[in-house]
């Protein structure tokens, strides 16, 4: 792989094709086009049998997303009204995503910041407690009172369903990035792209925000990739039900 891929455009750089949903960075773009990505998968991905075994999983995937929708369809109404009610601004958050091999998607959220939060993430990039392109703070001041309880619990996500429904993510998987964050990667993180992103994955398994390391949670997507079986996934949607009740290490 190029060494410069990810560089060789500034992360300011945008601009929008007709068939992408948003104005993507073009150090991005080059990356979903130019990247070895069959490079980041492991040996058996060329196999026979694990082309049957991803569509068993995307299967799997519209099942139980269908299924989730309608049983949480009240739940999820409930929550609408709530963040409508709570703050000015819309009910759901459409964060620019990159999916599989970067191609770009919208994915949903309740939201959970006041309606300007972009605008003040400069002036708190000095209170960024994780490493790399990622923005984390344990008491962001954008955090609405509502969204604060949505995200100990991980509700805001529960939109994502349909992301998953539509294809674009998984229940299991990286999770989705933000594009401008995707254009300050080093060319081995563009690795977590190379299979669907997931709502659930090991980070949200291994500690969550209180990973604060970017490169290690880049290491854990790396290793469900190189790891990856149907029996895994079933695993990691296990465990992250116990950790998604305690709230730990959501922020």
């Amino acid at each position: 792989m190029d060494p410069v891929l990810a560089e060789a455009a500034p992360a300011t750089s945008t601009t929008r094709a007709e068939d992408e949903p948003f104005a993507v960075p073009e150090a991005c773009r080059r990356a979903r086009l130019e990247l070895d990505w069959e490079a980041f998968l492991p040996p058996q991905a060329t196999t026979r049998s694990w082309r049957i075994r991803r569509r068993i999983k995307r299967g799997i995937d519209v099942v139980l997303a269908s299924i989730g929708l309608l049983l949480l369809s009240p739940l999820l109404l409930l929550l609408a009204v709530l963040v409508k009610l709570s703050s000015p601004g819309p009910v759901f958050y459409l964060f620019p995503s990159l999916g599989l091999r970067g191609r770009p998607f919208h994915g949903y959220k309740f939201r959970t910041m006041v309606e300007n939060a972009e605008a003040l993430k400069p002036e708190l990039q000095v209170h960024n407690q994780m490493t790399g392109p990622v923005v984390k703070m344990r008491n962001d001041p954008r955090v609405t009172p509502i969204g604060r309880w949505l995200r100990k619990f991980s509700l805001d996500e529960l939109p994502q369903l349909w992301n998953v429904l539509k294809g674009d993510m998984s229940l299991v998987g990286p999770r989705p990035p933000i594009a401008y964050e995707c254009a300050q990667y080093e060319p081995w993180q563009w690795g977590r792209l190379a299979v669907e992103p997931g709502i659930t994955c090991f980070w949200q398994i291994s500690g969550r925000s209180e990973l604060r390391d970017f490169d290690e949670w880049v290491r854990l997507d790396l290793k469900y990739i190189e790891q990856w079986s149907l029996w895994q996934d079933f695993k990691v949607l296990l465990r992250t039900v116990p950790v998604v009740i305690r709230g730990h290490g959501a922020y």
